[in-house]
Formats: structure tokens, C-alpha cells, sequence
């Protein structure tokens, strides 16, 4: 793809104008750093486009402070692009388990999967950003089967960007883009901590 460039133009009777506007399912996956930030760097081109914008995070407690929530959002109040949706459920729809909660994370996960179907099905966003979704997926706390069916019937125009780790052979054969970030070396292995403005 030089400059941009396709390599071959399928025969399927759409116009350039048609192709440039189909709805695309992107996957971030791999062992390597920044699967989050190239899709919220997705989300701030959906923002300046005006699309509204809706980020569910499956993983990532609220309690955590995440640097692209505050710009997000921050942007997406000054009414200049598009309007931005911030959606953490319990913990963040999260499998760590704190002590003296019995909260059902699955359960949980199960509902946010429930709630992105809803606002799928009523074109409610233009730009979805699915944070660590591929976990709920491997882990059997929603259907693959579901999740690649909604998916792929999704109405309308409407982009998602699904991240995290092994990501499953079905969503990746379904996506139109695929990125596998591969690491090849990271702070962590010298035994240094995640940091302000690099990590979050």
C-alpha cells in the first residue's frame, strides 16, 4: 500500500466514494505496548471529524486515572467535534478481585456487552473504542459467536476498535484491519514501573 495506494480494486460494482465509506472493525492485539493509545488516537480523528464517540473499557478500574478519559472528554465538551461517551461499569467491568467484594465480573462484562448491542443497533455512536474487550471474549464472559454476528450486522456507519491480547481467530478473520503489536523491548523489562504521561 505505498502512498496510500490500494493493490487491487475488488469487482464488486461500489464507487470509490461508496468504498471510502463502509464501516471498518479494527483489532489492536498483540503482547506489545499501545493497542489503547493508536485506538484513542483513532477516537481523536473520529472527534475532529465530528462523529460521536463512545469508549467502553472492560478491564481498566475507574479508579485508575486514564490520561485519554480527560482529553476525551474534555474535548468532547467544547463542542467543537464530536461528542464523547465514557462508559466503566462496576470495575470497569474488571477481573481483579478486591478483597471483601464478591462482585460477578463476568456478569458484569456480560451486561456491558449487552449495552454496546443496544446502542449498536440504534446507531447511538459513530466511533466505538471496545478497551480490552478481547479479554471478556477469551475468557467465555460473552459469546464469540455473538459478538462476531453483532458485529458484522451492525447497521449503518458505525467504526469499532476492539483491543487487548489474543484477540480470537474469529474477530480477527471478520476485522477489516488487524494490527498485532509486537514487542520488542519495554521499560518493565529492566524492572521499571509504569509512569505518568507514558502509561496513563
Amino acid at each position: 500500500m505505498p502512498q496510500g495506494k490500494v493493490e487491487s480494486v475488488p469487482d464488486d460494482g461500489l464507487t470509490t466514494r461508496q468504498r471510502r465509506r463502509q464501516h471498518v472493525l479494527a483489532v489492536h492485539t498483540g503482547q506489545g505496548k499501545g493497542k489503547s493509545t493508536a485506538a484513542f488516537g483513532m477516537a481523536l480523528r473520529a472527534w475532529s471529524a465530528g462523529w460521536p464517540i463512545a469508549v467502553y473499557q472492560f478491564v481498566k478500574s475507574p479508579k485508575w486515572k486514564v490520561g485519554e478519559e480527560t482529553a476525551l472528554k474534555a474535548l468532547g465538551e467544547t463542542g467543537k467535534g464530536g461528542p464523547v461517551v465514557w462508559q466503566k461499569m462496576g470495575e470497569g467491568w474488571s477481573w481483579i478481585q478486591r478483597p471483601g467484594t464478591e462482585r460477578d465480573h463476568a456478569s458484569e462484562a456480560a451486561e456491558g456487552w449487552e449495552q454496546i448491542k443496544r446502542d449498536l443497533a440504534a446507531e447511538a455512536h459513530r466511533f466505538y473504542v471496545l478497551d480490552e474487550f478481547t479479554y471478556p471474549m477469551k475468557w467465555g464472559w460473552v459469546d464469540v459467536a455473538d459478538v462476531v454476528a453483532t458485529l458484522r450486522d451492525r447497521p449503518g456507519n458505525q467504526h469499532v476498535v476492539i483491543t487487548g491480547r489474543d484477540a480470537h481467530p474469529d474477530l480477527i478473520e471478520l476485522a477489516d484491519l488487524v494490527t498485532d503489536m509486537t514487542k520488542v523491548k519495554h521499560p518493565m523489562d529492566a524492572g521499571r514501573k509504569g509512569q505518568q504521561g507514558i502509561e496513563w
